[in-house]
């Protein structure tokens, strides 16, 4: 096939060629029209050196290492180019070249139609070929630059849970991570039922489509994350999302400061450890810090309900449950006697002889706020005990 003639003059004119075509790629793929991303004259470079490569490969039986069309790939991921604009933008490149291809042959008589028609299958197979590894090398450099972003990112998010990280950068971290440099945020903690595994798969896609910023590190035995929640609104849709999950989840107060993570991951697993049941749920350490507390030192916490409740426990059944319970109504009534009364459907009297009742027995009175925190606290860790070891203390 005789097109050593057409070849040889369309490389003479190859900057030429690869200025125009980088101009109409330019103009016809909208990804290739921003300056910022892909600099024309690298765009232009890339032209001339695909154009070659294909002139190079016309009629020639062997297969050539298409590296120029491998690099075109490798740079266009990253950049961020879509693939879908790379291999428009790389279709614009080999139509140009037939054209020029068929300009040149009209004026040699020595080349006929059926060879451009022979002509015509071979380039558009090197271009499924070239095209295909333009494809591959960006995929590649897609799944080399998702490892290592997910790297820095774990690396990042690790750092901010530890308090490594130093503060003139924690804002840098923020912007990296997708999270506002300001507060408020929360922390989450969930336990995995297996080493590795995700007790929240699913939910990070839920908290993306609603909006909520977020940052997560997993651990052999938790989930970990950081999630910004601006508002009360943003608030209640990741706690909604998280309850969703059908995980056992913690959560921390919330905090204004990144300085202040390793602090909030504490308390997100005093929530998690202050989790009643085996079963799904969320505990938010607010909604009761003392029982969080409490649950977090089981060995501290049996201690103290034998320094303080044990003589109440001593009690036969019937009696230990009617003043157990009355407590816990007091307490929940907020130390109205009237109140708890009502909830137990007793007199008030009756409340005020069990409570004086439950004074003796530990010596301790719940007029003094220390000791009705001390037996506060020692009556959560009955409760926590019983619900572990499936007793029923009423």
């Amino acid at each position: 096939m005789n097109l050593a003639g057409v070849v040889s003059a369309l490389q003479e004119r190859l900057p030429e060629l690869g200025e125009r075509m980088a101009q109409i790629i330019r103009s016809d793929v909208d990804a290739y029209q921003n300056e910022s991303l892909i600099p024309f004259d690298s765009l232009r470079r890339s032209c001339t050196a695909n154009a070659d490569l294909l002139l190079n490969q016309l009629g020639r039986a062997d297969a050539q290492d298409p590296s120029p069309a491998r690099e075109t790939g490798r740079v266009r991921a990253e950049q961020g180019v879509p693939l879908a604009d790379t291999l428009h933008a790389y279709r614009i490149g080999f139509e140009l070249v037939w054209t020029e291809i068929l300009a040149e042959a009209r004026n040699r008589p020595e080349v006929d139609d059926a060879q451009l028609v022979s002509q015509s299958a071979e380039i558009w197979a090197l271009f499924g070929r070239y095209a295909e590894a333009v494809a591959a090398a960006y995929r590649e450099t897609t799944a080399e630059l998702t490892s290592r972003r997910q790297a820095r990112r774990s690396a990042l998010v690790e750092a901010l849970f530890t308090g490594v990280i130093a503060d003139r950068t924690l804002w840098e971290a923020a912007r990296e991570l997708g999270l506002p440099d300001r507060g408020p945020y929360v922390v989450v903690a969930a336990a995995a039922d297996a080493p590795g595994e995700e007790p929240l798969a699913g939910t990070e896609a839920a908290l993306r489509q609603a909006r909520v910023h977020f940052a997560w590190r997993l651990l052999p035995d938790q989930q970990i994350g950081l999630a910004a929640v601006p508002t009360a609104t943003v608030d209640s849709t990741c706690l909604r999302i998280l309850r969703r999950s059908g995980a056992r989840v913690g959560i921390s107060p919330c905090f204004h400061s990144l300085r202040d993570t390793p602090q909030a991951l504490r308390f997100a697993r005093l929530a998690l450890a202050g989790l009643q049941g085996t079963g799904p749920g969320v505990a938010r350490f607010d909604d009761d810090p003392l029982a969080m507390v409490v649950a977090a030192a089981p060995a501290e916490a049996a201690h103290l309900v034998e320094v303080i409740l044990q003589p109440l426990l001593d009690l036969p059944a019937a009696e230990r449950a009617r003043l157990l319970g009355t407590v816990e109504h007091w307490y929940a009534a907020a130390g109205s006697a009237s109140d708890a009364a009502r909830s137990l459907f007793v007199h008030p009297n009756t409340v005020r002889y069990r409570l004086r009742r439950v004074e003796e027995l530990t010596g301790r009175s719940l007029s003094d706020p220390r000791a009705a925190a001390d037996i506060r606290a020692a009556l959560l860790a009955v409760r926590r005990a019983s619900a572990s070891s499936g007793d029923v203390i009423q």
